[in-house]
């Protein structure tokens, strides 16, 4: 009973069951797959949170969970899994802090729902907004009325920025 109880194989524990190249590889390219498919996703889908950051927060508690319920056989699996995803949302960071093109691939830039208030319909179609949705965001802005929107934009994270005529200043949804 007490080998029952307090027995630990610490081999399993800290040991790899599968090679740390094959960790890399699979924590590499479900990283880069999940982070290609949320790329392009309507950005309001999102929510506020950005992209890298979504990611990051699911695959380590993905990595972490696998690793603590012995779905891989050792710890050492999952914190070579959430090393992986540290590296490539740094290095994906970096690169868009070295490369400003690079940057554009990582945040979209804003996109134009309205302007002169009017609605730019196809915008509107490509990020799944509905004219009430649309609406609604500028009543919590204190717009009331379409005609007092110069610009509207959807953000990287999913935020409605708008500029009316009257102040000229940019104010921002969460």
């Amino acid at each position: 009973m007490y080998k029952l109880l307090f027995h630990i194989n610490w081999q399993e524990v800290f040991i790899p069951s599968v090679s740390v190249l094959e960790l890399v590889l699979r924590g590499t390219l479900v990283y880069l797959s999940l982070f290609s498919v949320l790329r392009v996703m309507p950005s309001r889908q999102v929510g506020t949170l950005g992209i890298a950051d979504l990611l990051v927060v699911v695959l380590f508690a993905e990595a972490a969970q696998n690793a603590m319920a012995s779905n891989y056989s050792s710890i050492t699996e999952g914190g070579i899994l959430v090393g992986t995803v540290i590296f490539w949302s740094y290095f994906l960071n970096w690169l868009g802090y070295k490369y400003p093109k690079f940057q554009l691939f990582l945040n979209p830039p804003p996109l134009l729902l309205v302007r002169y208030g009017k609605l730019l319909d196809r915008n509107l179609q490509r990020e799944l907004i509905t004219h009430d949705e649309l609406m609604s965001k500028l009543r919590q802005q204190g717009v009331e009325l379409l005609s007092d929107v110069k610009r509207a934009y959807i953000e990287a994270d999913g935020s409605i920025s708008v500029i009316t005529y009257e102040s000229s200043s940019v104010t921002s949804d969460q």
